[in-house]
C-alpha cells in the first residue's frame, strides 16, 4: 500500500489561494489536509466557513478537515456542508466523544479521533473501533514548522497493536515535522496517511516534494 498523502493547506501562500489548490490538484497528493483553529483549542487561529467553501469550489480532491477547537459537536454539519469528506475531533475536546463520532459518521462523512503528543494511545480502546482514522500530533497543534516529537514512533506502534486488536479498520494519520527523511520509518511502523505542510509549501518544488513522498517505501 502506497501512502496518503495529505498536504496541509494552512502552509499555502493564503493570497494566491486559488493556484495553491489548482497546483495540489495536478500533483500526486491524495487529500487537501484543512487545519480549522479558533484561538481557544490551541493559541492560535486559521480560517472558518468561507475559506473552506472556497477551496472547495477549485479542489478536486477529499477535504480532510482537522478541527482544533472547543466544542466541534455545535458545528460538525456545517463543516461537512461547507466540503469535508473527512472530519477529524481532538480526543482532548470532546466531552462525548463516541456521540461526536456517530454525529459525524451520520453527515455521511469519515470520523477520526486526534491525540496530542502527551495523550496516550491506550485511552481509544473502547472507541477505536468507531473511528474511520487517528490523527497522531507529532508536534504541538497550534503552528506550523515545528520539529518533529521522536516518541511519535513508539506511539504509532502502540496504536497499530491497538486497532489490530480491536479488528479495527482505522488508518493511521500523521501530522506534523514530516518530511522526506522520518516518512519511511512514520510508514515502516504503521502510518497509513502523511500530512506535511511547510515542507511541501516552502520547497522549491512542491509537484516533486509530493511525489517523494508518495514515493516513501512502507
Amino acid at each position: 500500500m502506497t501512502p496518503i498523502i495529505a498536504p496541509s493547506v494552512l502552509a499555502s501562500d493564503f493570497a494566491n489561494l486559488q493556484l495553491e489548490v489548482e497546483m495540489l490538484n495536478k500533483s500526486q497528493a491524495d487529500w487537501l489536509h484543512i487545519d480549522i483553529m479558533d484561538g481557544r483549542f490551541v493559541p492560535n487561529l486559521s480560517f472558518g466557513f468561507p475559506v473552506m467553501e472556497g477551496i472547495k469550489r477549485y479542489a478536486q480532491k477529499p477535504m480532510d478537515v482537522h478541527l482544533m477547537i472547543v466544542e466541534p459537536e455545535q458545528y460538525i454539519e456545517q463543516f461537512r456542508a461547507a466540503g469535508a469528506d473527512t472530519i477529524t475531533v481532538h480526543y482532548e475536546a470532546c466531552t462525548h466523544l463516541h456521540r461526536t463520532l456517530q454525529q459525524i459518521k451520520a453527515t455521511g462523512a469519515k470520523a477520526g479521533i486526534a491525540l496530542n503528543p502527551h495523550t496516550p494511545v491506550a485511552l481509544l480502546e473502547d472507541v477505536i473501533s468507531d473511528a474511520d482514522m487517528v490523527l497522531l500530533m507529532s508536534v504541538n497543534p497550534g503552528f506550523g514548522g515545528q520539529k518533529f516529537i521522536e516518541n511519535t514512533y513508539r506511539k504509532i506502534e502502540a496504536l497499530k497493536n491497538l486497532i489490530i486488536a480491536r479488528n479495527s479498520k482505522a488508518l493511521i494519520e500523521i501530522d506534523g515535522g514530516v518530511n522526506q527523511h522520518n516518512a519511511p520509518l512514520l510508514l515502516e511502523k504503521g502510518a497509513d496517511v502523511l500530512v506535511a505542510g511547510s515542507f511541501v509549501f516552502s520547497s522549491a518544488d512542491p509537484l516533486q516534494t509530493i511525489a517523494d513522498l508518495k514515493s516513501s517505501s512502507k
